[in-house]
């Protein structure tokens, strides 16, 4: 999957989450670049992983996805592995390191 299911409201991402063995949330606002320039990496993260889904979370949108999620600076990542959260990282993302640990998770889980 190369791109992020996306939602308008909060039930709905959190229906997303509890639907598979494996989710990531993904948390920003449209305005942040920092965040755009992330999403992009994230993507190509998500598209590695054949059972990893991934949903955007625009906070403009679903603006109380920040306290449901515990979120206050932006972006937020958080992965899911059967509706519980297994990672979470926030503002500065190493991404070398998020893909490490989600290839660590995923391993685990599908071979």
């Amino acid at each position: 999957m190369n791109s992020f299911h996306e939602f308008d409201n909060l039930e709905d991402v959190k229906e997303f989450i509890k639907s598979g063995r494996m989710r990531l949330v993904y948390l920003s606002r449209p305005a942040c670049g920092v965040c755009s320039a992330i999403k992009i990496k994230v993507l190509e993260i998500i598209g590695k992983y054949p059972e990893l889904e991934g949903t955007y979370v625009n906070m403009d949108i679903i603006p109380e996805s920040a306290g449901e999620f515990s979120i206050f600076t932006i972006p937020g990542i958080i992965l899911y592995i059967d509706g519980k959260e297994s990672i979470r990282e926030a503002r500065y993302v190493s991404i070398e390191q998020l893909e490490a640990q989600i290839d660590r998770f995923y391993h685990m889980i599908f071979d």
